[in-house]
């Protein structure tokens, strides 16, 4: 759980608890100053406790009151700073590379299905590439892979070749056919007689023997479409991203495995033709380039050796704070027990726990990482593009969170923030309570409407489309895109989507809205009113009325803390412990 003395406590915002603290610490030292030149009779324990009253006033300062306090430049700001600059830029740079990845890939396997699948159209035909109804049909399309494949060098306008192996043959290209063991079928008598088990045979093919092979093996293509179950082609091909020179980035080559099957498992006289390719990126063995290429990629290096030199400065900045918070944490505990017999309770420690440090750590943790595999990739020693972005992505997202921290300083963005967390809890239990139903609507409608809606098709999709409709998304095509041949279904469906839509529109989604209406209104009555002190702010404030004193035969180092001790569970304070 994040706490942070600027975001999640109203510490230096207009009506807050440590607003206004500095002045009364300058006012208690110069009256102690005052105090100490008439008299002498200052004692080392009251020494003791204004040095504490002083340290941690101090620790909650902002940065520009810590600068005005003691000189002190803000260093971890500033690193703060430099590293939000730098991180974006880095993955600015990094996703115009790997969206020029992405549009290879993409306009690749969109080719491909063009040269090799037979009439296709250049769109695919819901999840499958294209639908053939006649034997023929199959056949034509089967022979026209395989000539396809075998004249790739002069059809396609795009740098492909075959793949070859370690000795430098081709990689051949493989055709499997799977079918039923043994079975006849007569339809009109409404007999068959089917093996279950299933046989897969499969031929290779060269490409400078294409018609040859047609011709000696004209046995493997005399299909018996009542058994046939798929049948399968898959081939290699090599090519290269040459766009990537436009960026100043050395090419990358890959290896396409593709994949081409014709799907008859379900015998309807629709066979579906799926064409599917991984791409494999990897450093071209044998490479020359003229220009400036090489030098902008030794430029981006350093960049990035950079940003990580920055990360790690932040990390280790972040780590001291937290260990001088934790060492001034037990410094107060330790006197706040053997001057007033009195424990700190949790909500004054979690004021000293910041979790924003952590955030920080782990987002610049998620930089190095994901700066060392850009390195890697630059360098061409590693092609995990996806793994390199979910790391920068998500370093930076933490980064841009962060900045939040800093925008607490301000009154009217700190309502905001103060509003998110005091609302978090109730919203998460309410979120989960009414999770329970969502699922069951899900569950409902994957079996019930499944089979009459292309919405309900699957878990993930039936679950999208309920998220739309609470969000008031697509209303009506889901309505109008049921097919009402099932009047039974029909009704139901109207049942279904008619209840889910007003139970969650009208019912969840207002009480949500409910919930942190009211954190908000809270919280506004409490900046306008002035926010319950607990035991930290009123020894901030050289307060000694401490309610409560407690006895314990406890050692210091035996202490176990309460989530009460600061504030009572009382009707006129119930919101205190949301707050906290």
């Amino acid at each position: 759980m994040f706490v942070d003395r600027s975001a999640t406590a109203p510490r230096r915002v207009e009506g807050s608890h440590f607003h206004g603290l500095r002045g009364t610490h300058e006012n208690t030292m110069a009256t102690s100053r005052g105090d100490a030149n008439k008299s002498s009779t200052v004692t080392p324990d009251l020494l003791k406790e204004q040095r504490l009253r002083d340290d941690l006033l101090y620790y909650f300062m902002s940065p520009c009151e810590k600068y005005r306090a003691r000189r002190q430049l803000p260093w971890k700001l500033g690193v703060q700073i430099l590293k939000i600059i730098m991180i974006t830029t880095q993955l600015i740079l990094f996703g115009l590379n790997n969206q020029l990845v992405v549009s290879y890939k993409e306009e690749n396997t969109q080719a491909l299905k063009s040269l090799f699948l037979k009439d296709y159209s250049g769109m695919d035909e819901d999840d499958y590439s294209l639908a053939i109804y006649t034997r023929q049909g199959v056949y034509n399309s089967l022979f026209h892979v395989l000539d396809q494949y075998s004249q790739l060098g002069p059809l396609s306008v795009g740098p492909l070749g075959y793949a070859e192996d370690e000795e430098g043959e081709r990689l051949p290209l493989v055709v499997c056919k799977q079918h039923y063991k043994r079975g006849s079928v007569e339809s009109s008598n409404e007999a068959y007689d089917i093996d279950a088990q299933l046989e897969k045979v499969c031929m290779s093919h060269d490409p400078a023997t294409a018609n040859q092979w047609k011709n000696e093996n004209s046995s493997f293509f005399d299909l018996e479409f009542y058994r046939l179950v798929d049948i399968t082609i898959t081939f290699q091909l090599k090519g290269i991203n040459l766009q990537t020179v436009r960026l100043r980035e050395l090419p990358d080559c890959y290896t396409f495995f593709v994949t081409i099957t014709f799907d008859n498992q379900c015998h309807s006289g629709k066979v579906k033709v799926f064409l599917d390719m991984d791409a494999l990126s990897s450093a071209c063995r044998n490479w020359k380039i003229s220009g400036t290429v090489e030098k902008n990629t030794q430029y981006l290096l350093v960049f990035d050796a950079f940003v990580i030199l920055v990360c790690v400065s932040s990390a280790v900045l972040c780590t001291r704070s937290i260990v001088l918070a934790v060492r001034l944490l037990q410094r107060f505990s330790r006197f706040f027990y053997e001057n007033f017999n009195r424990r700190v309770c949790e909500d004054d420690q979690k004021e000293f726990l910041n979790g924003w440090y952590v955030l920080v750590i782990v987002s610049d943790l998620l930089a190095i990482v994901g700066s060392i595999l850009k390195m890697e990739i630059q360098a061409k020693s590693l092609t995990s593009y996806d793994v390199c972005s979910i790391f920068l992505g998500t370093s930076t997202l933490m980064v841009w969170v962060g900045v939040i921290r800093y925008l607490g300083y301000f009154q009217k963005y700190n309502v905001l923030i103060l509003t998110m967390k005091a609302a978090f809890p109730k919203v998460l239990r309410f979120c989960c309570c009414a999770g329970m139903i969502y699922l069951g609507y899900t569950f409902c409608g994957w079996i019930v409407l499944g089979p009459y809606h292309e919405k309900f098709e699957g878990l993930s999709r039936v679950s999208e489309c309920l998220f739309s409709l609470v969000n008031g998304d697509d209303m009506f095509s889901t309505f109008a895109q049921l097919k009402d041949k099932n009047t039974l279904v029909w009704l139901f469906s109207r049942v279904y989507l008619y209840s889910f839509i007003s139970l969650f529109i009208y019912m969840v989604l207002s009480l949500f809205i409910a919930l942190i209406t009211d954190a908000y209104e809270t919280i506004k009555n409490y900046q306008r009113d002035g926010f319950p002190l607990t035991d930290l702010q009123k020894f901030l404030r050289d307060q000694r009325d401490f309610s409560g004193v407690e006895q314990s035969s406890q050692s210091i180092s035996d202490v176990h803390f309460s989530a009460f001790c600061c504030c009572r569970r009382t009707p006129e304070n119930d919101h205190i412990i949301l707050m906290n």
